[in-house]
């Protein structure tokens, strides 16, 4: 009898939580507005295949006001089931608010590395509160079309990479390097910190910046800015007010022939250029010097603590850490290469090209990304700001060292 009313009871609780998962419609934030065709073509029905009962909306924000848009949904309560989390400090700071729940218990979590999911946990590791995702690999990706026609060889040094500018320059067929300064970050992100790894030495100087070993005024931090100063010959005229999309299109254009990258334009490249692509790590300043790479552990995905919808954001969640997402993922998003501790055979051949880099050079993170950016000035934004003066030439590298160390100095009880 006994046996019965238990049986019973399991039932009863079944068709509850069927009934509910089937009313479940899940939100993701997100900053990753390129990826909304994937999520709807490929990811999203993948998921909702196997979970009928839930239905998920992918409801991006653009990536320059996700952090602003997003603070202000949570403040107003009115965001999203799941938050595609960026690593490190933003993220730490939405847990420490209250905003991220706790998903140290998901069996899931155990799909990854210390080192994976390190990003998006507590200084002291005791809670994980995103599921990890994916990294980015920087470098630079170039129009093999371009190089063929104008008869160069991929540099591999800086004085090759200037060559090769230089020569490009001279023909005029083509802007030698796609970027702009008007939406700053990228200076930050796809130069001073895809550039600056080989002159601190990758996790070697990051670490020991963190620790109060190294200064933003010693000459492996200040060096990269003097390299940044000679793109500016490179860029085009009007670069100043190019905007990040202005710098997509002029590539994908075919217009010019380098684009300084994150590996997250596969693919969105993919299916804007009509030539073939290859790609370059940051070239080092000597021959046969060690490379690195900044590999970013980039994007996670978490679960907002005021979700009314939380045990269907879990099981949405354990999918995510599943060996069945990440090669759905690395292959639906080439060039956000997967962090859970299953190989994944990725197809796209300039994503194969990109990850196959750290078997060549060491690995690092941003160099701003942990720790470094929690107080005020905000070491994150200054570097961005720091990297657009150093490529217009408004003020010297030294000065810039100097103005970002006595920001950090200013909060940072290390460099104090």
């Amino acid at each position: 009898m006994k046996r019965k009313v238990l049986s019973l009871a399991l039932m009863s609780t079944a068709l509850v939580t069927s009934a509910y998962a089937q009313d479940a419609t899940l939100t993701i934030e997100s900053w990753r507005n390129d990826d909304l065709a994937l999520w709807q073509e490929k990811i999203i029905p993948a998921f909702e295949a196997a979970n009928p009962g839930i239905k998920v909306v992918f409801s991006p924000s653009a990536p320059a006001e996700y952090n602003a848009v997003l603070n202000s949904k949570l403040e107003a309560g009115s965001a999203g089931d799941l938050i595609t989390c960026r690593p490190f400090d933003a993220s730490l700071a939405l847990y420490e608010a209250g905003h991220l729940t706790d998903l140290s218990d998901l069996d899931a979590m155990d799909n990854f590395s210390d080192v994976a999911k390190s990003a998006w946990q507590t200084d002291d590791g005791s809670a994980s509160f995103c599921v990890p995702m994916a990294s980015v690999i920087h470098g630079f990706i170039y129009n093999k079309d371009a190089f063929n026609e104008l008869g160069l060889e991929v540099p591999t040094t800086e004085a090759e990479f200037f060559e090769v500018l230089e020569k490009i320059k001279e023909d005029g067929t083509y802007i030698p390097m796609a970027m702009g300064t008007n939406d700053q970050w990228e200076a930050a992100t796809m130069g001073y910190n895809n550039i600056g790894p080989n002159y601190w030495k990758g996790e070697e100087g990051r670490l020991a910046l963190i620790r109060g070993e190294q200064k933003l005024t010693d000459s492996q931090w200040v060096a990269p800015f003097a390299t940044l100063a000679k793109w500016a010959d490179y860029l085009g005229d009007g670069y100043e007010a190019q905007t990040y999309p202005d710098s997509q299109n002029l590539f994908t254009l075919g217009r010019a022939a380098i684009y300084p990258a994150g590996s997250w334009e596969i693919a969105g490249f993919n299916t804007q250029a009509d030539f073939e692509m290859g790609a370059f790590k940051p070239p080092v300043q000597n021959a046969g010097d060690t490379c690195y790479i900044s590999d970013h552990t980039d994007i996670g995905i978490g679960l907002n603590a005021a979700s009314e919808n939380q045990e269907a954001a879990r099981t949405f969640l354990a999918w995510v850490a599943s060996p069945e997402f990440a090669s759905i993922f690395g292959n639906a998003v080439p060039g956000f290469f997967p962090l859970s501790n299953t190989p994944v055979e990725l197809e796209d051949p300039l994503a194969k090209e990109i990850v196959g880099w750290r078997d060549e050079c060491e690995s690092t993170i941003r160099s701003t990304y942990q720790i470094l950016s929690r107080g005020t000035p905000n070491l994150e934004n200054e570097t961005w700001g720091a990297s657009v003066a150093a490529i217009k030439g408004t003020e010297s590298p030294e000065a810039l060292g100097k103005k970002l160390q006595d920001g950090l100095a200013s909060w940072y009880a290390p460099h104090q």
